[in-house]
């Protein structure tokens, strides 16, 4: 558990009362990573949903090299040498892993820590289980996450035209 003090701080839990945000402090735990840690890799079931405190979490698709030579059993069984290609980085005050909130709960990205890195993990099951018993809960949260992705995703559209302009 953390304090919802901690929560309160950041405008994405703005619309929450007092007792939803003290309910989904209960349901944290905070954790602290080294650069270069992964949270979850693409196509990963998401177990947790994530709020950055502080340091940098890259989201980030993981591509073949295209340099190496991979066998037809590395790619039949997804072994293949990968590099990572950051989609966007996630900074204090942000949440990223909004997919596990959503079904079929499976990360469309993968994240990594690109800075040493305090973070609140958000415990999925139980998470949906108070929706279930607090629907306008649950539907603040879905909103305010529906807004992060709408946001994060026009976001990356506009990067990427900034990269095909170069």
């Amino acid at each position: 558990m953390i304090s919802p003090e901690i929560l309160r701080r950041y405008p994405f839990f703005a619309r929450l009362s007092i007792e939803q945000l003290t309910k989904l402090a209960s349901l944290a735990t905070e954790k602290i990573v080294e650069t270069d840690t992964y949270f979850y890799h693409e196509e990963d079931e998401l177990e947790h949903f994530y709020l950055v405190l502080e340091g940098a979490v890259a989201v980030v698709f993981e591509l073949p090299e295209r340099e190496v030579e991979h066998k037809i059993s590395e790619q039949y069984f997804r072994k293949l040498k990968t590099k990572d290609v950051v989609l966007t980085t996630v900074s204090p005050g942000e949440l990223f892993g909004w997919a596990g909130l959503v079904p079929p709960h499976c990360a469309n990205s993968g994240a990594k820590a690109v800075t040493p890195c305090r973070i609140v993990m958000f415990n999925r099951i139980q998470l949906l289980e108070e929706f279930d018993k607090d629907p306008r809960f649950g539907y603040i949260m879905i909103q305010r996450a529906a807004q992060a992705i709408s946001q994060r995703l026009s976001d990356l559209r506009i990067e990427s035209l900034a990269y095909l302009t170069e």
